[in-house]
């Protein structure tokens, strides 16, 4: 029997990228974007089989949006086997700025409750099936905060936290719960990166890799191993070896308006 994954933020980047790995893999597809022409277009372009792939409108900031995806998916094309929570922004902050308060809501909206409400439909059912697993996207920037990145990296902890509370609420009932941390994939998200992104992984390798921790029976990955390796020794540095270390690092770009 063909398995389904749904997954949002499938348009572009990671989430893309994934979504192709899978389809190959022999998964059928439910797939969540802001813009389901976009998501069409691509399958069009990449030769999907419409038996095997569905496209959904929603915006993950909308939680009556996201959770409305999430039941049409099962009515439409039934219980998934697999969740991914994809969907995320990623924007510098400067917390003296105003108008960065009100970016750093819609963050956290985005990153965060976004991806709790993404989980939210297929909770009970997974439950009551006793089985299937759900996937939520952080990133090795929710270990240690850096400057000038408050709003990501504060949301990457929280999916991380969040996960693994999830993770022990539902360890009796046969649904997994698994955190991946990516390290620095190549993307439209990394690109206008100020900063040295080292083992940087094209989207396609990153699926490639995500695809074998998939497989195996872990509840939390970094992607690639390096940046496990350097995410641990970060945590381990006293904080003012940190900041020293930090100090000039390049800043994420603000999102000006």
């Amino acid at each position: 029997m063909t398995r389904l994954a749904y997954i949002t933020g499938a348009s572009s980047g990671i989430g893309q990228a994934i979504a192709r790995r899978l389809y190959d893999s022999g998964h059928s597809l439910a797939l969540v974007a802001r813009d389901p022409a976009t998501l069409r277009a691509w399958a069009v372009r990449e030769g999907l089989r419409e038996s095997r792939w569905q496209a959904y409108q929603a915006d993950v900031v909308d939680i009556d949006s996201i959770v409305g995806a999430g039941q049409d998916c099962l009515r439409t094309q039934g219980l998934p086997d697999l969740v991914i929570a994809c969907a995320g922004i990623s924007v510098g902050m400067d917390s003296a700025e105003r108008a960065d308060l009100d970016l750093y809501q819609r963050l956290l909206a985005i990153n965060n409750v976004g991806l709790a409400a993404t989980f939210h439909p297929f909770i009970a059912p997974m439950a009551a099936r006793g089985r299937g697993t759900l996937v939520g996207i952080a990133s090795v920037n929710g270990i240690r905060g850096f400057p000038g990145h408050g709003a990501y990296c504060s949301s990457k902890a929280a999916v991380i936290s969040y996960c693994e509370s999830l993770r022990g609420e539902l360890r009796a009932s046969g649904v997994r719960v698994l955190t991946i941390c990516p390290g620095y994939v190549d993307t439209p998200l990394t690109r206008a990166n100020r900063y040295t992104m080292p083992f940087r992984l094209s989207a396609d390798e990153f699926a490639r890799r995500f695809e074998r921790v998939l497989r195996s029976s872990t509840s939390y990955a970094v992607i690639p191993w390096q940046m496990a390796v350097v995410a641990k020794l970060l945590r381990l540095l006293p904080n003012a070896w940190f900041d020293r270390l930090t100090a000039g690092r390049a800043r994420k770009a603000r999102q000006v308006t």
